[in-house]
């Protein structure tokens, strides 16, 4: 398999597990400090990342959370933001530009801020009350179910956490073996559509922000591939008069929720398209992980099968993930 560690992402993934007590200590904090509300504020695939969560959350409890790109909260506020409000907060580098000011602007009106960075002594931990460094710890989203399953399970609304939370001690092997089920039909897509000159991808419900991350952050920004996104619900709302034979279109179909809407999808695209590419997380096996918690895993599951596209794409290409034209390259 073309640029696959497998040794280095059980590492990646033991990193961040190995920090479960501290994590879990942190969720335990902030509910014996008490909030009124959640909101998860950052940008792009930081962002991406922490929105499944908040499906969760507002699936299984009635805590109010809001999801608010940090760019639009310091310039519109929110009037649900308050001194009580927790806010979790994410970014690879420690100084988004963005999430920084959102920062500073929920530390001023005495919000709990939780952060999930990739590097020590950032502004962004400075600012935050509680951190986790993940460093080169993957997958980050295994820092979101261990802190917002604790929490979750502090309030009494995720009775079966403690098991949850066991059995994500797999988790790591459980999405290297996704990778290698996946290889296959990931080096497909990339030889049948690497070129084609544009494209649409849709989901639903955990799988709509993994959707739209990887459309703007890897097809856009990383292989400057012309895409749109759509969610399921909305597909048969207009992006549906864009379908016709020969345009390719890429179905990722969630175990959530909401998966028929996405079977809805998929039985219109193969009816009216010849190019038609779907990726079901319930075609995969989770060795170690019981059915009953599959759906809490869609979203990772599926960054894991995307990244082997991510991963041939850029040999298929030859146009690596980490050529920019512009993002932190010229001033904007």
């Amino acid at each position: 398999m073309i640029n696959f560690d497998e040794k280095k992402m059980l590492e990646n993934g033991a990193y961040i597990y190995n920090q479960r007590e501290r994590i879990e200590n942190i969720a335990d904090q902030v509910c014996k400090n008490g909030f009124e509300n959640i909101f998860i504020s950052s940008v792009g695939g930081s962002q991406a990342m922490m929105e499944p969560f908040e499906q969760i959350i507002n699936e299984m409890s009635s805590i109010p959370v809001y999801s608010v790109l940090a760019s639009t909260l310091v310039y519109t506020g929110h009037n649900q933001l308050c001194s009580h409000s927790l806010v979790f907060m994410a970014s690879k580098s420690g100084d988004t530009k963005e999430t920084v000011a959102a920062a500073k602007y929920v530390k001023e009106k005495g919000c709990t801020i939780v952060s999930i960075i990739g590097k020590e002594d950032s502004i962004l931990e400075e600012l935050s009350d509680y951190s986790v460094i993940y460093k080169d710890g993957r997958p980050q989203e295994l820092i979101m179910y261990l802190l917002v399953g604790r929490i979750l399970y502090n309030r009494g609304c995720f009775e079966q956490y403690p098991k949850f939370a066991d059995e994500l001690r797999y988790l790591p092997e459980v999405l290297v073996s996704v990778r290698k089920q996946a290889d296959e039909q990931a080096i497909a897509y990339c030889k049948n559509y690497y070129k084609e000159p544009y494209s649409i991808w849709i989901a639903s419900g955990d799988l709509w922000p993994v959707c739209y991350a990887y459309a703007m952050c890897v097809l856009e920004e990383s292989q400057w591939i012309r895409t749109k996104s759509v969610s399921s619900p909305e597909f048969f709302h207009g992006t549906l008069e864009l379908i016709e034979k020969d345009v390719c279109v890429t179905l990722l179909i969630t175990e959530g929720k909401t998966r028929e809407l996405d079977l809805r999808v998929e039985r219109f695209i193969r009816e009216y398209s010849d190019k038609v590419n779907v990726f079901d997380c319930k075609d995969y096996v989770y060795s170690h992980i019981s059915d009953e918690f599959r759906p809490l895993l869609s979203c990772v599951v599926m960054n894991a099968i995307l990244q082997r596209i991510s991963k041939n794409m850029e040999v298929i290409t030859n146009h690596s993930l980490d050529i920019r034209r512009y993002y932190r390259t010229v001033k904007y």
